[in-house]
């Protein structure tokens, strides 16, 4: 023990004697620790803050305060960081100017953890919007969530880097916009496309051809609306992919809403063959509408459907169907069709009606010797 107090004594009285920058060897290992200390904690606060959260998130009457805790875990390291920071720096004397800056970067830190906190509380706000939204039966405010959550981020940025310049480094914001004068102007017209797309974000909402969640066709592209932001759209192709376009565009183009069609029309083509007698062509079609008057119920009551013997083809006699299936779910659709095509062609085999395929006959005229 002898031997070890007299190491750390003398350790302690070269700390004490050694000095760099007109500070003791001592104070910056003391500056050092508090930084070291900090880190360490803010470590501790947000490894607690998360398992906490992940607890509570299990229950869904307690999600909101998981996710205001696990936004708080990150910000609040930080915040801390920043505490021990400035506590760190009161251990050593360095000049006034030094201290000065040293003072408003460490609030600088502090200042930008509770931003980031703020920041990420908009997602709490997001859901609760949604909530409200989704008890309404229009889906208009549906859509202006989005732009609400992202309107929310850019206001705390502004107002957060605006609170830095002024209060923090003192800086004369209103001396600065006056001196834009024509780098503003330069800036507009640099950023008019920018511009374009929020006025673009504007003539979506007012004009609504389309909302979160309609399957459109824009510019070739095919796909579900997912996000109508400032700047752009975002449309989620029926392969996966993400598709992005910028508003200002959308406004100049064609849009089809496919998700607004009142029904799905097929028009399918029965084609038999040459030597079907004219009878069995009247039965083929008193066969059609006996199918699709069992089925009335699946059709547009402001489309019937319409069955014609219509062409005579280079190579079949065609029996034209069109019928308009309602409501438009794609999918159940397709099941229509499979059922419809099944029985047809069960009751054209019984009937010994035989469907066209391509063919051609050739007569060879022989001539006289």
């Amino acid at each position: 023990m002898t031997i070890l107090a007299n190491f750390l004594q003398n350790a302690w009285n070269w700390a004490e004697d050694v000095s760099f920058l007109d500070n003791a060897a001592l104070n910056w290992f003391a500056m050092l620790g508090c930084i070291l200390v900090s880190m360490f904690a803010g470590k501790i606060v947000s490894f607690v803050l998360l398992n906490h959260a992940a607890r509570v998130t299990r229950s869904r009457k307690h999600k909101i305060l998981g996710m205001f805790l696990r936004s708080m875990a990150k910000p609040a390291s930080l915040l801390i960081f920043s505490i021990g920071l400035y506590i760190g720096g009161l251990m050593i004397a360095i000049e006034e100017e030094i201290q000065t800056f040293y003072d408003n970067v460490c609030e600088t830190i502090g200042v930008i953890a509770v931003l980031w906190f703020i920041f990420k509380l908009v997602d709490i706000v997001e859901i609760l919007l949604k909530k409200v939204t989704g008890k309404t039966e229009t889906t208009l405010d549906d859509q202006l969530v989005p732009l609400i959550r992202k309107a929310l981020r850019v206001f705390v940025i502004v107002v957060g880097l605006l609170y830095i310049a002024t209060n923090i480094f003192g800086q004369d914001i209103g001396a600065l916009l006056a001196g834009l004068g024509l780098g503003g102007l330069a800036f507009a017209l640099a950023a008019k496309d920018t511009i374009a797309n929020m006025f673009g974000s504007l003539t979506i909402f007012i004009d609504k051809p389309f909302k979160l969640g309609d399957r459109v066709k824009l510019k070739g592209v095919d796909g579900v609306v997912e996000e109508v932001g400032f700047r752009s759209t975002r449309l989620r192709q029926l392969n996966g992919h993400l598709t992005v376009i910028p508003n200002g565009v959308i406004t100049n183009e064609t849009i089809e809403n496919v998700s607004r069609r009142p029904y799905l029309k097929r028009v399918l083509d029965v084609t038999v063959t040459y030597d079907t007698t004219p009878e069995m062509i009247r039965r083929g079609v008193e066969i059609l509408h006996e199918m699709l008057d069992a089925r009335a119920d699946s059709f547009h009551p402001d489309q019937p459907y319409r069955v014609f013997f219509t062409e005579f083809n280079a190579d079949s006699l065609s029996i034209s169907v069109m019928y308009w299936y309602a409501p438009p779910d794609w999918w159940e659709y397709l099941a229509f069709n499979h059922d419809f095509n099944m029985e047809l062609l069960k009751r054209f085999n019984d009937e010994g009606i035989e469907f066209a395929f391509p063919t051609q006959t050739l007569y060879l005229k022989e001539e006289d010797k």
